[in-house]
């Protein structure tokens, strides 16, 4: 479903990814650790189209992400091909980024109406569906200033689940939650990759949620991916010292 192939991203003279090679299957939940500035965030990004890759390539659902081909070889892909592209990629950020002056129904509709061309109607039947089943069936009318952080959050996963994506994105979503809100949002989190078959690729400093609901754990360090195994296997018995120090630091910072 994604696959990473010697991928390179530089800032200026910083090498933020250094051909980088990961792959993720259809369904899976593969989750991203490490320290801030490994890069997590960026691959994200660079799934989202926000960033270009700078050497290699990106395949989402079997097509290039960052290329496509015209007259046999491979350019930089044009807006056209990218907006096509992006339409199988969900993202929930770690700010909600709901429209202040909308509903909740109204910013779940919104997206699908404009970009998948759905009804009106059609939209408003999916949104009330989604929103039930994030918990926020009483606030369709209300507006995002009248909610909580972690109910703001659940209307951002809503709206990203509205677009019906292959692959959704999750950007440290809780970081910028009170902690009492935390667990809501994560249970949600839970139910909705048990019961789809959607892929996920999640960055999070939640080190039990990544424990809980993760097939596989990847930990960065430096742009590359230094272990990369199932969760018990990784937070029990970590292969590298990096890993173990790192773990050993959130854990107790988190106690």
């Amino acid at each position: 479903m994604i696959q990473f192939d010697r991928v390179v991203k530089k800032f200026g003279d910083h090498v933020v990814l250094r051909e980088l090679n990961f792959s993720v299957k259809p369904g899976e939940f593969v989750t991203l650790i490490g320290p801030s500035g490994s890069g997590k965030t960026t691959i994200l990004r660079l799934l989202m189209t926000l960033e270009q890759v700078d050497g290699g390539t990106i395949q989402v659902c079997g097509d290039y992400l960052s290329h496509m081909q015209r007259g046999g070889r491979f350019v930089p892909a044009d807006e056209r091909y990218l907006r096509a592209r992006r339409k199988r990629i969900g993202m929930v950020f770690q700010q909600f980024n709901l429209f202040p002056n909308m509903n909740v129904l109204q910013n779940v509709t919104e997206a699908p109406v404009r970009s998948l061309g759905l009804s009106k109607a059609d939209a408003a039947e999916r949104a009330r569906d989604l929103l039930d089943m994030v918990g926020l069936s009483d606030k369709v009318q209300a507006h995002p200033m009248r909610l909580s952080g972690g109910q703001q959050q659940r209307v951002a996963i809503a709206r990203a689940l509205a677009m019906r994506p292959q692959v959704l994105l999750l950007d440290e979503v809780t970081s910028a939650l009170d902690p009492e809100l935390v667990a809501g949002v994560l249970s949600v989190l839970k139910e909705i990759a048990r019961t789809t078959d959607i892929t996920f690729l999640c960055v999070t400093h939640e080190m039990q949620f990544a424990r809980d609901v993760s097939d596989r754990v990847m930990m960065f360090d430096k742009g590359q991916v230094i272990e990369d195994a199932p969760p018990e296997q990784l937070f029990t018995q970590p292969a590298h010292e990096r890993t173990r120090s790192f773990l050993h630091a959130v854990i107790d910072r988190s106690g």
